[in-house]
């Protein structure tokens, strides 16, 4: 008696499987009990997760590179005169990461805001200028763009990453805030670039 309704069961549940693979679901990896406690992603000076300077700049690929964990949108955007295609990758409505690049060409600008992806060596959203740096001299610059009002700072260990701090500040724009001032901003943003510091 207890095998006929497994036998009636078994049909829709088979059904459902059909149709959950036809559906925009989480990767199937995702289910596989040997990736739940898998390493994040971490920004190295190869790039971040599987995306490199090789990395074609289209939406499989960098869906791909990232292990499928994020929505990707699109965009295109201008920079100094020159075009721009860009993706940003989506958790919900919170943008966690841009990959950028030429039109049709690959990957050479990675942003990351993620408090969950680290560098190699450890610096994450939310470090503090002084626990990495005695000074700015040589090692940071004013930002620019969207990043006008704080400042990008070479990672000690890499020539491809470096960090950008946020923090209050009362001077002018085009001056950098003073070490004193700095000692206490926070990592906001890692950035990895194609090309070297």
């Amino acid at each position: 008696m207890t095998i006929r309704p497994l036998l009636l069961a078994l049909p829709l549940m088979l059904t459902g499987c059909s149709t959950m693979a036809n559906m925009h679901a989480p990767s199937w990896s995702s289910f596989n009990p040997l990736n739940w406690f898998g390493k994040s992603l971490e920004v190295t000076d190869k790039g971040v997760g599987k995306l490199t300077a090789s990395t074609p700049l289209n939406e499989s690929d960098i869906k791909d590179g990232l292990d499928d964990d994020y929505r990707l949108r699109s965009g295109m955007s201008m920079s100094d005169g020159k075009m721009r295609s860009f993706y940003q990758a989506m958790d919900g409505d919170t943008v966690k990461i841009t990959v950028s690049g030429e039109p049709k060409g690959n990957v050479d600008r990675i942003e990351v805001s993620d408090p969950k992806v680290q560098s190699q060596s450890g610096v994450k959203i939310g470090t503090v200028f002084s626990s990495l740096y005695s000074k700015a001299f040589e090692s940071c610059v004013k930002g620019h763009g969207d990043d006008s009002q704080n400042i990008e700072c070479k990672a000690p260990d890499s020539q491809h990453v470096s960090y950008v701090f946020t923090g209050a500040w009362d001077g002018p724009d085009q001056l950098m805030p003073s070490d004193d001032t700095l000692k206490n901003w926070k990592v906001s943003k890692i950035v990895w670039h194609a090309s070297t510091n």
